[in-house]
């Protein structure tokens, strides 16, 4: 038994990474994603005190599904190592879905919103990586969340699509 009664919880699950090449250089993938998806601004979410109101705002304001809610632009803390792979990691995700989980097991929050990073391949193309919304959210043995999870995966797919990129048969095959 672990301190406070509680046992300690193990979960081993299987994911599966998706490198997506954008077919276009990392400048011009970045920038085609940041247009693609918003950057979130949380204040207009914070003025409302009605969750029918949050769901209305985030559909209109994030057509795709999805807000950026960070972005960590790595190569500048790589580049004095020697390593000169441009990359930049993102945070994605809408607080609307997230809920349908949350609501079910807070634990969700490990990976929602959801990580995921734009590398440059060793000829400076664009690269879209990230673990598979529905691979994670599987792992939680709940099909309420394995459902987001699913859902979520074809909403990538739209955003892969966005991109002019070709999106990969796991993110549609359900």
């Amino acid at each position: 038994m672990a301190p406070f009664g509680h046992p300690v919880r193990s979960v081993t699950h299987t994911v599966r990474r998706l490198a997506i090449p954008l077919g276009m250089p990392y400048e011009e993938s970045v920038a085609a994603f940041e247009r693609t998806v918003p950057q979130l601004d949380p204040a207009p979410f914070h003025a409302l005190s009605e969750w029918h109101d949050v769901v209305a705002l985030a559909e209109k304001l994030a057509p795709l599904g999805f807000f950026r809610f960070h972005k960590l632009d790595v190569t500048p803390f790589m580049a004095v190592s020697g390593s000169r792979f441009a990359c930049a990691e993102y945070l994605m995700g809408n607080h609307v879905i997230a809920e349908r989980m949350y609501r079910h097991d807070p634990t969700v929050m490990l990976h929602a919103p959801l990580r995921l990073l734009i590398q440059a391949d060793e000829n400076g193309d664009g690269v879209l990586v990230l673990d598979q919304p529905g691979t994670l959210f599987a792992s939680f043995d709940d099909d309420r969340i394995a459902e987001v999870g699913r859902e979520l995966d074809v909403k990538l797919a739209g955003v892969v699509s966005a991109l002019g990129a070709q999106p990969p048969p796991e993110l549609s095959s359900h």
